[in-house]
């Protein structure tokens, strides 16, 4: 099946009851770049750790991210790390480069039923990045790694448990991401899977995080995501 870029009819999203929302690079969009700094601030927590060259403790940080789907995750497994330490050196950024979304805060709103934040992140950093966006009054609750037992998306653990704190009926939920290997579970679950895609020129940091027109765990692509939620209220 061939995912979806024109903007979705409102009827598409008729049943959903429940908005799951990532928050890095979903939320807010990924020129705003935050997860530069936390990227980078792994990348020294790593080096400073096992006493590598930056270059070595990246291509590691790297490795433990795709094996693991977190840095966290691969150092937790390989390397026994506090992960409340590391979240706290990860997250310590300026979050001044996201700006107010007032579209996106009315268009959150306007949706018809519960929102949620569900992000490998804290729950600390999630407030500050919506509360910068002006969105964070709109949302239920904010999953996060901890709640997650520090076990990452995509594991399908961490959905079950997320969908099983909330009482979330997978069949009407819909699910927004920016990375495609974070919606093949939702997508199995059967809720509405929406990719949100970089602007047209932004690089992807890593190959396979970049989009791929005939993958068939992504519904909806899009690039703009207040205007396709504008475009279902």
């Amino acid at each position: 099946m061939t995912a979806q870029t024109s903007l979705p009819a409102k009827a598409d999203f008729a049943h959903v009851t429940d908005w799951v929302f990532d928050l890095d690079n979903t939320l807010y969009p990924h020129h705003v770049d935050l997860f530069a700094q936390i990227d980078k601030n792994m990348t020294a927590y790593v080096a400073n750790l096992l006493g590598l060259e930056y270059a070595e403790a990246r291509a590691l940080q790297k490795k433990y991210y795709y094996d693991h789907g977190t840095t966290l995750a691969g150092l937790m497994h390989h390397h026994a790390v506090d992960p409340h330490h590391f979240l706290d050196a990860a997250h310590a950024i300026d979050y001044s480069p996201v700006l107010a979304d007032p579209d996106l805060a009315d268009a959150i709103k306007a949706l018809p039923g519960r929102k949620f934040i569900f992000t490998n992140g804290t729950v600390k950093h999630a407030e500050a990045a919506a509360r910068a966006l002006g969105v964070l009054d709109h949302f239920e609750d904010i999953f996060d790694i901890v709640a997650a037992d520090f076990v990452p998306k995509p594991a399908n653990a961490t959905y079950d448990k997320f969908a099983s704190l909330h009482r979330v009926d997978t069949k009407r939920a819909a699910m927004f991401e920016d990375l495609p290997r974070n919606l093949i579970v939702p997508r199995l679950l059967g809720m509405k899977t929406i990719l949100i895609q970089p602007l047209p020129g932004y690089k992807a940091l890593e190959r396979w995080e970049e989009f791929d027109n005939e993958d068939d765990n992504i519904d909806f692509a899009t690039d703009r995501l207040s205007d396709f939620l504008k475009a279902i209220v």
